[in-house]
């Protein structure tokens, strides 16, 4: 029986779009326990990410800023000392914040050293964990080549691994995301011809279970009337690359159980350059062929039953512990994944294969009954989460500093006077070869997507020309008419929001709306008097300490 929530678990998986799971109408995929949350709480339709890379994404995600506001950009951009996030919201509203899995957040470290922050402090550990206390920490991409590894942290999977036996210095790369060819040799899963083997570790031991267990875990022991409430996120890296799944999943989808690839020639006619540069790039070729797609996308959809799987195997010790009753799960993606379509490979860009993902939130609150099973189409970002969670937390959403908006309303089916009329987006690719291939300076290889229920507008720096798509004539998104004569009124009227949206208040954090009024006039009271011709102009008692005789001290 539904209650009220006192916890929150908070699940992320990597690049998983928001078409792969059968609830929002995937005709192969099976994904039950994702639909189970569906049927149990509301799914968002039109959730868009404030920007369609790892890092810069999920930085939105934990500050509830756009990107333009916090900074991290790009992967390994570290977030700025200082930014508030999801943990420092939590815990000023009496929550814990914890992690089980990834955040892909890169400490400021230079910031620490100059405000003089340990690492190992309680302080100075929160923030370089990105505002949560960690329960386990696995940004899962130990990626080694001759300069060394990808990630220059520590792996708690890669010890587990080792325990149980599988040997080597990177058992994540070796076994659980590579298979054995037919010489017995490694084959990588980084290599997308190997993507439909199966990886060379026991399903138990892969990735998924494995943070599975954790969460599992850290549900047992923040349990009983001594545990705080808590919001724990639950971070996974599946389905992200590299794409190779353990068995029985590696072989679970194949032949005509993959979706035909969405993309049509006129889109490479005349193409905008940064898209026509991506469409160029390797991982872009590489998905073009079908028998590579066709390989990837078998793998994509094992890793993601593999995670549906493993949600309900959570879900059913939710229940069994009746945690179901007091917690609300919140289940998103960071971005998604182009598979192919539309000529591209990976996500970076703002076709809504990459840019929408799903977001589901389940309630335990009665107040939710109404609205239970429903789809809600309303334009949502990702950064409504952060102010979502604070609110749900019993807390009033500083909306100087976090500016995603609540979504309790759509939960908890209340009225709203007005919600937004527009989504953005953001991609910085300064650090891409791309950039340098269109010969763009670091500062001018950016793009913003402007997008409504209708159309969707792609900003350009760099003096390129913009990019249109009329959602309501074109869903496919294959059309560009961003050199359109006709369409000129509809891209001034982007500019219009886009202009609006940068010109916001972003950077005054350090006072809210109420305290600036609460301010208003206070000077005078402290003594300030400015622009009195003489005593007959100003209320006696805001310069009583300016007359009678000198040196009479302040009685």
């Amino acid at each position: 029986m539904p209650g009220r929530a006192r916890n929150i678990l908070f699940i992320m998986y990597d690049q998983l779009r928001f078409d792969y799971l059968s609830c929002a109408g995937h005709p192969f995929l099976e994904t039950p326990n994702m639909d189970r949350l569906a049927e149990t709480g509301v799914r968002f339709s039109r959730c868009y990410v404030q920007s369609p890379i790892c890092g810069a994404s999920r930085m939105s995600f934990y500050t509830g800023r756009y990107a333009h506001s916090h900074g991290a950009q790009w992967n390994g951009f570290p977030l700025k000392v200082g930014e508030l996030t999801l943990g420092d919201h939590m815990r000023r509203i009496g929550m814990d914040c914890w992690l089980v899995g990834r955040t892909h957040m890169r400490a400021d470290a230079e910031g620490m050293r100059r405000l003089g922050l340990e690492p190992d402090s309680i302080v100075g550990a929160r923030v370089s964990e990105c505002g949560f206390d960690v329960f386990v920490r696995d940004d899962g991409l130990w990626a080694h080549g001759p300069d060394g590894y990808y990630d220059d942290g520590r792996s708690p999977y890669n010890a587990y691994l080792n325990s149980k036996g599988y040997a080597g210095e990177n058992p994540w790369h070796d076994y659980a995301n590579a298979g054995i060819d037919e010489d017995s040799n490694m084959a990588s899963g980084f290599l997308l011809m190997n993507a439909d083997r199966e990886a060379n570790v026991e399903e138990p031991d892969s990735e998924t279970p494995w943070l599975t267990s954790r969460a599992i875990e850290f549900l047992d022991k923040h349990v009983g009337g001594t545990s705080k409430p808590w919001l724990c996120h639950l971070s996974y890296i599946k389905p992200h690359w590299p794409y190779i799944a353990p068995a029985p999943y590696h072989d679970m989808y194949g032949g005509n159980q993959i979706v035909p690839v969405h993309r049509n020639h006129a889109e490479l006619e005349n193409a905008h350059p940064v898209y026509a540069a991506f469409t160029r790039n390797p991982i872009s070729k590489a998905l073009s062929q079908k028998e590579v797609r066709e390989r990837v996308i078998s793998a994509y959809m094992g890793l993601i039953k593999q995670c549906d799987d493993q949600l309900g195997r959570l879900l059913d010790h939710m229940e069994a512990s009746g945690r179901m009753e007091d917690t609300m799960i919140v289940l998103t993606s960071d971005h998604g994944d182009y598979l192919g379509d539309h000529w591209l490979g990976e996500k970076n860009l703002f076709h809504e294969a990459s840019v929408k993902v799903p977001l589901i939130i389940y309630d335990p609150d009665r107040e939710a009954d109404s609205t239970r099973g429903s789809i809600c189409d309303a334009l949502v970002e990702s950064i409504d989460t952060v102010a979502t969670f604070v609110e749900a937390g019993g807390g009033a959403v500083p909306d100087h500093i976090v500016e995603g908006r609540s979504l309790l309303p759509f939960v908890r089916g209340k009225a709203l006077d007005s919600w937004r009329d527009y989504v953005i987006s953001e991609y910085d690719y300064s650090v891409s070869p791309i950039a340098a291939g269109l010969g763009l300076s670091p500062r001018d290889a950016r793009l913003f997507m402007v997008a409504d229920k209708r159309w969707k507008f792609v900003h350009a720096e760099g003096g390129m020309r913009s990019m249109l798509f009329d959602l309501e004539t074109d869903p496919d998104e294959f059309v560009d008419l961003g050199e359109c004569p006709h369409h000129a009124k509809v891209r001034d009227m982007m500019y219009e929001r886009l202009g609006q949206w940068a010109r916001r208040m972003s950077q005054r954090t350090t006072r809210s709306d109420d305290e600036i009024e609460a301010m208003r006039g206070k000077s005078e009271r402290r003594g300030i008097v400015l622009g009195a011709r003489d005593a007959t102009d100003v209320e006696q008692e805001l310069i009583s300490k300016y007359v009678g005789s000198p040196g009479r001290g302040a009685g």
